[in-house]
């Protein structure tokens, strides 16, 4: 592992893996979306490649939004920062369309009567899902290096539309990403995340049994079952469910970006944003060289359909900004 200083000092690097970080989130999120469809299911049994019609979901488009506000404020993230992305690129074209989440919905409509964070967030519907998590990894990626900055981040940015585990979730997907981005190991990027979140908590206890799993089971094949029937959360994926998924996947797979996101896009149940997480994580601890060149190419352009604003956005370039951010 390098410190941020080194990582400063070496430009093409630092692009490098914000470019690897938020592509292979990009990548994560369709070919999850994929996964889940029993169009592609019958026809090839598992994903494996971008195939036709493979766009972006809310988890994408979220995380642009994200990347949007913080360049925006130069990476000086306040509330008031938040805000006024929020009203700019959600509620001025309409809202959240397609594909979003319970408390993004909710967190709009508290917006647009006045409700401001923390309680957008904290009086919200489904404030512990995984929808804060899915979108700050570009807080980890401006944060390279400073775990405990982009956990405080993390906590500005969420409790716009989450609180407590989902709050907690966000700034564990963060701050590993931070640490993803100056090389750590697999080990010291997982522990880096649960360091994080409340050991008596939800979604603290949850991360535990995960662990364990790992440790009982050694190897993906042997966890796989464990990870869906141990960790399953009736008619909604919460974060204790899908955050502890995401890492134990990163952890079995050993950080490896074909191998994590395969196994992850596959998983069913929220796969769009196991992929884009583990994507995020693999993506920055190695770089956009793991990435195939086409698989760029196919998630650049979002699709829109979740966030209107999206669909004028090249990835690329964002993640380019993101990383002269990092100084």
């Amino acid at each position: 592992m390098i410190t941020r200083a080194e990582l400063i000092a070496q430009r093409t690097l630092c692009q490098e893996r914000a470019l690897g970080c938020l592509v292979g989130l990009a990548v994560g999120d369709a070919l999850g979306d994929l996964g889940r469809k029993d169009e592609y299911r019958k026809r090839y049994g598992i994903v494996t490649n971008l195939y036709d019609n493979a766009k972006s979901t809310d988890d994408t488009e979220f995380a642009l939004l994200t990347a949007r506000t913080l360049l925006d404020c130069g990476g000086n993230l306040t509330t008031d920062a938040l805000l006024g992305s929020w009203q700019k690129r959600i509620l001025d074209q309409g809202g959240v369309f397609e594909r979003g989440g319970q408390p993004l919905y909710g967190a709009v409509a508290n917006l647009q009567r006045g409700v401001k964070p923390p309680l957008s967030g904290r009086d919200n519907v489904a404030n512990y899902d995984d929808g804060a998590a899915m979108r700050i990894a570009p807080v980890g990626i401006i944060c390279a290096g400073e775990p405990q900055r982009a956990a405080a981040l993390a906590e500005i940015e969420s409790q716009i539309s989450h609180f407590a585990d989902g709050i907690w979730a966000a700034q564990a997907v963060a701050a590993s990403v931070a640490v993803a981005m100056v090389g750590a190991s697999v080990d010291e990027i997982v522990r880096t995340g649960i360091a994080q979140i409340p050991e008596d908590s939800w979604l603290g206890r949850a991360m535990a049994r995960a662990m364990q799993i790992c440790d009982d089971e050694r190897i993906i094949e042997n966890a796989w079952e464990r990870l869906h029937t141990e960790l399953w959360t009736p008619s909604h994926s919460a974060s204790p469910e899908a955050i502890p998924q995401i890492y134990a996947l990163f952890r079995l797979t050993d950080g490896d970006f074909r191998r994590g996101v395969f196994w992850a896009c596959n998983f069913g149940r929220d796969a769009d944003t196991l992929g884009a997480v583990v994507g995020a994580l693999s993506g920055a601890r190695h770089g956009i060289g793991v990435i195939p060149p086409n698989w760029v190419e196919a998630v650049r352009c979002p699709a829109g359909v979740c966030l209107k604003f999206a669909a004028h956005e090249d990835i690329v370039d964002l993640a380019k900004q993101l990383a002269d951010l990092i100084r």
